[in-house]
């Protein structure tokens, strides 16, 4: 489901090699804040939003998240970074908005316009941009960069399937990307909703390198379940029903990927080089 606790706080940490990190003195004086706001993309999208504004940055970071999470998740390294940082909850998560299916199919390809339009009402300069993408963030970063090779300086991925491969998945995923069990699949997360808050981040990782999420953080997961007109299991849910296509469309037109690439892939956290060679 989620990307485990410690392969984010690994990741993070690789990305402090390439960003400038503020020192100790420069926050204590600066005391930079993430500024939570609304932008609207289209006429059924609005985006609930952080932004940490840096006084002299030297790039922009955008981080996406994953299932069950919201915006949250990344607070604390985006006040660590040295640069202007970005966060948004996805349609269907949080407090962004949530249209019904026959309007938006949260599928991959629709959140990778919903980032296409972030991008371009945020006023973000492409040259300087850094993408995150973690869990369901992930493919839709990669379809965009298909379609526009310039959309970000580098994409950096994790966490996620990036190719049809169903026997690597979890069998919850396994059952949701399969038609015949996926409305099964979707009533077991509703079932499982507690389950699921309390536990997504501590599957996988030793029980030595886990830790407690910010009270804040679990607060807005839990609060933002169920808010609108569907809850956050029935988006993840519906991003499966399309995923494999999507998944399928991308492995098809992989030779044709031109944006620069980085993966945060394993047990034991490494970078690979641009794409998967």
């Amino acid at each position: 489901m989620t990307m485990a606790t410690f392969r984010r706080l690994f990741a993070a940490a690789a990305m402090f090699f390439s960003f400038a990190i503020v020192t100790h003195a420069e926050v204590s004086e600066h005391q930079p804040r993430a500024n939570i706001s609304f932008i609207q993309i289209d006429n059924d999208i609005t985006l609930r939003r952080s932004v940490v504004h840096s006084l002299d940055p030297k790039g922009t970071v955008l981080f996406l998240h994953g299932f069950p999470e919201t915006m949250y998740a990344w607070e604390e390294v985006s006040l660590a970074l040295a640069d202007e940082v970005h966060a948004f909850d996805w349609p269907g998560f949080g407090f962004s908005s949530r249209p019904t299916t026959d309007r938006f199919s949260y599928a991959p390809m629709d959140y990778a316009r919903v980032l296409d339009g972030y991008i371009e009402k945020a006023h973000i300069d492409r040259s300087k941009l850094t993408i995150y993408a973690t869990d369901i963030g992930a493919l839709p970063a990669l379809l965009l960069s298909l379609e526009k090779p310039d959309i970000a300086r580098i994409v950096i991925v994790g966490d996620f399937a990036p190719f049809e491969r169903p026997r690597y998945m979890y069998e919850s995923l396994q059952k949701l990307k399969d038609r015949r069990s996926a409305a099964q699949a979707r009533e077991q997360l509703h079932k499982n909703r507690a389950d699921i808050l309390e536990n997504a981040f501590r599957r996988g990782p030793a029980k030595e390198v886990q830790f407690e999420l910010s009270v804040r953080f679990r607060s807005d997961m839990a609060r933002g379940w169920s808010y609108g007109a569907l809850t956050t299991a029935d988006a993840f849910a519906s991003y499966y029903t399309h995923f494999t296509r999507d998944q399928q469309y991308f492995e098809a037109n992989l030779d044709k990927l031109r944006t620069p690439v980085k993966v945060v892939w394993g047990r034991r956290i490494s970078i690979s080089g641009r794409k998967w060679g």
